[in-house]
């Protein structure tokens, strides 16, 4: 058990397939096929049943350390699952823009909902992403704690009408990815020779968010500031995304190169965000990452972002600093971080008060 290369696997389609649409380019945006040795497959299925969790935590801790990404196998979570998320990702995304406009994440309280082409700027050196989605959270009632707190980014989901079989397919993936969540965060709690249950009660009631994502194809002269995803950090804690056939998502490595990272079939891409790599002072990677979709092919992808409850600390862990030497990082608490970075990324929310 273990990383293991990912041998030939390539991305997408190549300008020399039959029907492939001609692009150009930019050199920095030419994603280097080198050996993914560098993005280490692992499979977790030892951690899962709970029969061997230590050798599972020995390659977390590794791709932890030295690359922020892995591919996960062994998961549990049924292929037919995810195609049915992806067949209603695509049914929604298909529909007029009026019909997603009416369910827009800026007519919600609580950060859900559609956003359309251009509405969130992941890097502030481009124009915005190319890129529409569809955002969804613990589905909380009125009646919740939470709700009743007053707490930002908790409430009730934002649902499409005309779509029966949308809700049961988001609920069920959604429950199966906050299981598999809580599954990789015992994992890498074992990483950090901590007590296997260290996150369970930061993680209890998590700003779990599923986005469905949809990426156009691009094609002609593709510079920096119009991609589909400018480069970046993700906010929280940990990633699992599900990615389609076409590729598009690349990496940065430590040597700075952006390599690109191709689906792997019946396998998840994990990657750690910011709050993680504050927890651990640096020790595990929040990996840069972009998407350039040059399939010729409309592109789907679904990231789970996993992270901590609203007042969970992030702090240094125990054993994460150099004796005598201060953490790299001030503590802060999960919810608010994430919200200013929704703050910082969302064209809707620069225009009303924060929520």
């Amino acid at each position: 058990m273990g990383p293991s290369a990912l041998g030939s696997i390539v991305p997408g389609a190549a300008a020399s397939d039959p029907g492939a649409v001609e692009f150009d380019l930019v050199e920095e945006l030419k994603g280097r096929e080198v050996g993914f040795d560098s993005i280490p497959v692992v499979d977790i299925s030892s951690l899962v049943d709970g029969s061997d969790e230590a050798a599972v935590a020995v390659t977390l801790r590794d791709a932890a350390e030295r690359v922020g990404f892995l591919y996960v196998t062994g998961h549990g979570i049924p292929q037919t699952m995810v195609d049915a998320m992806f067949a209603e990702a695509r049914a929604f995304f298909a529909r007029p823009l009026e019909e997603k406009m009416a369910v827009h994440i800026g007519n919600w309280p609580v950060h859900r909902g559609y956003f359309p082409l251009f509405e969130e700027n992941t890097d502030p050196a481009m124009t915005a992403d190319l890129k529409e989605g569809f955002d969804l959270g613990r589905d909380l009632g009125a009646d919740d704690p939470e709700v009743q707190a007053g707490l930002p980014l908790h409430g009730a989901n934002q649902w499409p009408e005309g779509s029966p079989t949308f809700r049961a397919a988001a609920e069920a993936y959604f429950d199966a990815l906050r299981r598999l969540g809580e599954r990789l965060m015992r994992g890498f709690a074992i990483a950090l020779e901590l007590p296997p249950g260290f996150f369970a009660d930061k993680i209890d009631r998590p700003l779990a968010q599923l986005r469905l994502l949809h990426y156009p194809p691009q094609s002609g002269h593709v510079e920096a500031r119009t991609i589909g995803c400018g480069a970046h950090t993700d906010y929280g804690c940990l990633t699992i995304l599900a990615q389609d056939s076409n590729g598009g998502l690349q990496v940065r490595n430590t040597a700075g190169e952006w390599i690109s990272a191709p689906p792997v079939p019946g396998a998840f891409v994990v990657n750690l965000g910011d709050q993680m790599g504050r927890w651990t002072n640096g020790r595990f990677q929040a990996t840069p990452h972009r998407v350039i979709n040059v399939s010729g092919r409309e592109r789907y992808s679904m990231p789970f972002f996993f992270d901590p409850n609203w007042e969970a600390e992030i702090a240094c862990l125990p054993g994460c600093a150099v004796s005598g030497e201060a953490p790299r990082y001030a503590p802060v608490l999960a919810g608010p971080y994430l919200q200013s970075r929704f703050d910082a990324t969302f064209n809707y929310r620069q225009d009303k008060p924060a929520s």
